[in-house]
């Protein structure tokens, strides 16, 4: 399901305009986005959070030509699934 596919399931299942529930989505993102850019956790509970992950500084090889490398430290996005939505997903077979 993409975006769009997304919209319109959710504004059928709420019985909403599509674009009340675009507008939505889009600020959705963009509050995630910004909150976790700044270091603190978004958590919906039981479905999803979202964290910044601190990577340390470290030496790695290239596959290639064995040569070790220093690879810069650096903050990557971490997203889980919540306890609720990982028992439903497993649940349906």
């Amino acid at each position: 399901m993409n975006k769009t596919e997304l919209i319109e399931a959710v504004a059928t299942k709420a019985d909403l305009p599509k674009s009340t529930v675009a507008s939505v989505l889009e600020s959705l993102e963009d509050v995630v986005v910004t909150t976790v850019s700044k270091g603190e956790k978004v958590a919906i509970t039981g479905f999803v959070s979202f964290d910044r992950v601190n990577r340390a500084a470290r030496t790695a090889r290239n596959p290639q030509t064995g040569e070790a490398i220093q690879v810069k430290a650096s903050k990557a996005p971490k997203v889980s699934a919540g306890a609720t939505f990982k028992a439903k997903v497993k649940a349906s077979k």
